[in-house]
């Protein structure tokens, strides 16, 4: 009886009274599918009231005065135009004093993700870490930073004029960032680093935020527990910018694995503030720049209002509301089961997608010919057996999280000095390896630049994420599907036949052979592999790269004085050739250009 919504009895009740109570119990299971915002929001365009506000479309409507506007409102459509609204739309509540539904929505939001606070954020995780800084970081004021950090870190330590102490991250064979070592956040370490930096050499004061990336582009994800209890001697705040890690919260896979674990209430006051930046759109289902700040006080809180006055810095008056509706609408995917049970399939289909290519590989390697690998573990435990990955049990692989652990030692990863249960290897971002880089960090002889096998997959209709030297990565994002993943393997299928068939490129590249037919009109696709991959080999580009990385430049000045000298003109522009001097270059634009100040 408990999964009953209500009885009917026909033989006692008139057609029309149990019509009525069958359409009552509809809308109320709709009702009760709606979010806070969302629910609002549709309430409200549905209406169809008249605007005399802004924005200046009034509902669509000025896009049909216009042919070039009317196929702009009939593409997408009158209900996204009828929504687009105006904070003048009291009914609707305001992003910037979080009232109203909006305001409901990012509490909603916060019981979601396990916050004590939540924010939404409608430009972007490169805006929300700006917030998070300019809330938590004075003028002149330490931070210590990923030195793999976004974009947006290094504009917040201009925005502030902070003194960046940075953390140096591992870099493997392949080129994938790492985990920053343990041994780098101990409280000995950072006073170490800290002392001996000319930027942060004499400053006193404890630093006011550290930033941990979280998952890396490539998808390792840190022990946030283990982060966490080795930061807080040296500083009271954390940023955990977890754009690419919004799922993590909803499958057991990822236990103390990201910033927002366990309960709220639970929280140790005496521990850092936590803060947790989210891409909403990257791996949850929300449109482009949505996003999220979710945030766990300590020690040293944020006020609500001291925050809420960097949040107004940085968000617009007139925030797009489609934008704000689809953050809502991601709360709610993910509240109860449905958020196990949405990572589930994801986890389930990348699962299935590493083990039907690790297969292949080895089916090749029999016959003494290639394939492409994964990068992900050669070997699994299933109890006291070890078994090779590609024949493990699909169910161990999706709920077992120490089938994905970074194994100190383990030479599949290449990261050196790691704890047990330090790092994590997320399952849903895939990627995959061409042949040609030794995990020695070395050339082997003969090998396939992975840009070649990126040319071939987009002109099959096939975009990955990102692209290295030779290897290429694909998100398992919720919804993807085995026919999608399916088509990704039969196009890798056709690319190692063309290949080794040395098909010209004019049918297999033929986008590219239109574009530039002098260079590359009569080769074949083996032929502009081959030497693609001797150029690598003369110039020693993977070495060289791997080289500069390793070397922590040695910094003349902090970030906003370097941006305060180029605003001014002090600085220049220069063609990469023109740095290895290290001369400071005429004020000219080439075409190829990178900022010296």
């Amino acid at each position: 009886m408990r999964e009953a919504d209500g009885f009917i009895w026909l033989l006692e009740d008139s057609m029309e009274f149990v019509s009525t109570r069958i359409l009552e119990a509809v809308r109320r299971y709709r009702l009760a599918l709606l979010p806070p915002m969302f629910g609002a929001l549709a309430k409200f365009a549905d209406e169809a009231e008249y605007s005399w506000h802004t924005p200046g479309h009034t509902g669509g409507s000025a896009f049909l005065r216009s042919p070039a506007g009317r196929m702009f409102h009939d593409y997408f459509g009158e209900k996204l135009l009828r929504a687009d609204l105006s904070i003048s739309v009291a009914a609707l509540g305001s992003l910037l004093d979080h009232t109203g539904p909006i305001g409901d929505a990012e509490r909603y939001a916060a019981y979601v993700f396990g916050a004590q606070r939540s924010y939404f954020v409608t430009n972007g995780t490169s805006t929300a870490n700006r917030v998070v800084f300019t809330a938590s970081v004075a003028r002149g004021e330490t931070v210590l930073a990923d030195r793999n950090a976004h974009k947006s870190i290094e504009h917040g330590l201009a925005l502030t004029g902070a003194r960046p102490a940075y953390l140096l991250p591992y870099r493997n064979h392949l080129g994938m960032i790492g985990p920053i070592p343990p041994a780098s956040l101990t409280r000995e370490a950072i006073a170490h680093n800290l002392a001996s930096s000319r930027l942060t050499a004499g400053q006193d004061a404890r630093p006011a935020l550290a930033i941990v990336t979280n998952s890396t582009y490539d998808g390792l994800c840190y022990n946030a527990a283990r982060v966490e209890e080795l930061l807080s001697p040296s500083v009271d705040r954390i940023l955990f910018d977890e754009a690419w890690f919004g799922h993590a919260r909803f499958n057991p896979l990822y236990e103390n694995h990201y910033a927002m674990r366990g309960d709220p209430a639970g929280r140790d006051p005496a521990g850092p503030t936590i803060f947790a930046t989210q891409s909403t759109h990257k791996l949850l289902a929300a449109l482009s720049q949505a996003s999220m700040v979710h945030l766990r006080e300590g020690r040293v809180p944020i006020e609500a209002v001291r925050f809420n006055e960097s949040l107004m810095m940085h968000a617009s008056t007139s925030p797009n509301y489609a934008i704000i509706a689809s953050t809502d609408i991601s709360s709610a995917m993910m509240d109860g089961a449905g958020g196990q049970l949405l990572t589930s399939e994801a986890i389930a289909e990348a699962v299935a997608f590493r083990q039907t290519v690790a297969r292949l590989q080895a089916g090749f390697l029999e016959k003494g010919d290639w394939f492409f690998g994964v990068w992900q573990p050669d070997f699994v435990r299933d109890g006291a057996l070890r078994i090779p990955f590609a024949d493990a049990p699909p169910q161990l692989l999706a709920s077992s999280q120490a089938c994905w652990a970074l194994e100190p030692g383990a030479d599949w990863h290449g990261f050196a000095g790691l704890e047990p249960g330090y790092c994590l290897l997320d399952p849903i971002k895939v990627t995959l390896t061409t042949p040609g880089m030794g995990r020695d960090g070395k050339l082997e002889a003969q090998g396939i630049p992975a840009p070649l096998l990126a040319h071939y997959l987009a002109e099959h209709g096939i975009t990955p994420e990102k692209t290295a030297h030779f290897s290429i990565l694909f998100l398992f994002s919720i919804g993807v599907t085995k026919g999608k993943w399916g088509s990704l393997v039969s196009a890798l299928l056709d690319f190692k036949r063309d290949y080794d068939a040395n098909t010209p490129l004019t049918r297999a590249l033929p986008a590219l052979c239109a574009a530039h037919p002098a260079a590359y009109g009569a080769l074949g696709l083996k032929e502009l592999g081959q030497a693609m991959f001797k150029a690598m080999g003369e110039t020693g580009y993977p070495e060289k790269l791997q080289e500069a990385y390793n070397a922590l430049p040695l910094p003349e000045m902090i970030p906003a004085e370097a941006h305060d000298r180029l605003i001014r003109g002090e600085g220049g522009m220069a063609g990469l050739a023109a740095l290895a001097g290290g001369s400071p270059p005429p004020p000219s634009y080439p075409t190829r250009r990178a900022f010296l100040c």
